[in-house]
């Protein structure tokens, strides 16, 4: 019968495991990247969602425009534009609100509205845009063109 140890085939010799200090270094590491790293993704969130919002009130100008050369006349009721509600409609990621109110027959206004609350609700909380085209937002004026907020 052969018998064969430890020993005899080396394994007494190779480290098995990660010390202490190591994986500490490694916890380091991973916290000095998240840390430069996730700021810039809220960054990059934001700027989606507020993309998505004025995407949305560019859509409801063009159908309320092709509503009116149908109709002589603007809507409120966004299933008339083909949405799935009347009023009050959700952006995709759910983060702003999208209402048409009318001045008259022949004007209306759509405006998004922020829905969360966190630092975005100071920067860009309202997009509005009316049947002129005339764009607009809040508490910036200038959120429409200034895409590093």
């Amino acid at each position: 019968m052969i018998r064969t140890s430890i020993r005899n085939i080396g394994f007494s010799r190779l480290k098995c495991g990660v010390t202490l200090i190591e994986l500490m270094i490694v916890v380091a590491i991973l916290g000095i990247l998240a840390a430069v790293a996730y700021p810039g993704y809220l960054q990059y969130a934001a700027k989606s969602k507020r993309i998505e919002a004025k995407t949305a009130l560019l859509k409801i100008a063009m159908l309320q425009e092709r509503f009116y050369l149908q109709n002589n006349r603007y809507t409120t009721d966004m299933t008339k534009l083909g949405f799935g509600v009347p009023t009050n409609a959700m952006t995709n990621s759910g983060t702003y609100v999208v209402r048409v109110t009318m001045n008259g027959t022949n004007e209306f206004s759509a405006s998004a509205a922020y829905q969360k609350s966190n630092a975005e609700l100071g920067k860009c909380a309202t997009f509005t845009i009316d049947s002129r085209g005339d764009k607009g937002s809040a508490p910036y004026a200038d959120c429409w063109t200034n895409s590093r907020r």
